[in-house]
């Protein structure tokens, strides 16, 4: 029972932090670069679309938008069954987390975004690989792992309200 009652939470909750810390960084660090907040949402679109995601104005955009936090939830499930297996990943979430978050780094730049549609080169320069590792680790990994433990206390106390 406990399994069934920590499942959703720790996916919806996971998910939107990461997902929300994730966009976040992204439109804030484009922003700077002077890249506009709807570009940045196309650009997710591009995987799916390719090129033509930056001729689709605001519904591309929302397409993006769409994708990111499916994507996002798809990472709170992932971590959610796998901690299921290994229940360390919910004991340990500072561990676990950022070495969950280098996982998502390396298959989403080297295996998701090379087989996409994606119609720009991404690049490697140190500075962006530290920045986007850091974002990996502690804005995406560590939230899902955070949350995760989050609704498996709740659930172990009969609650998933935050106090």
């Amino acid at each position: 029972m406990m399994r069934r009652r920590t499942a959703v939470p720790a996916i919806v909750a996971g998910g939107a932090i990461a997902g929300s810390f994730d966009i976040t960084y992204a439109i804030v660090f484009s922003g700077i670069r002077g890249v506009p907040a709807i570009r940045v949402l196309q650009s997710v679109a591009g995987g799916l679309l390719g090129q033509a995601a930056y001729e689709g104005g605001l519904g591309t955009a929302a397409l993006g938008l769409l994708l990111h936090f499916s994507i996002a939830f798809t990472w709170a499930a992932i971590f959610y069954a796998s901690s299921r297996r290994i229940p360390a990943m919910t004991r340990q979430p500072g561990a676990s987390g950022p070495l969950f978050g280098i996982g998502i780094y390396l298959v989403m730049y080297f295996v998701v975004i090379p087989l996409s549609a994606y119609p720009r080169k991404v690049t490697y320069t140190p500075f962006l690989v530290g920045i986007n590792l850091f974002v990996h680790m502690f804005l995406i990994g560590l939230p899902i792992a955070l949350a995760a433990r989050w609704a498996e206390t709740s659930a172990a106390r009969g609650t998933s309200e935050v106090k």
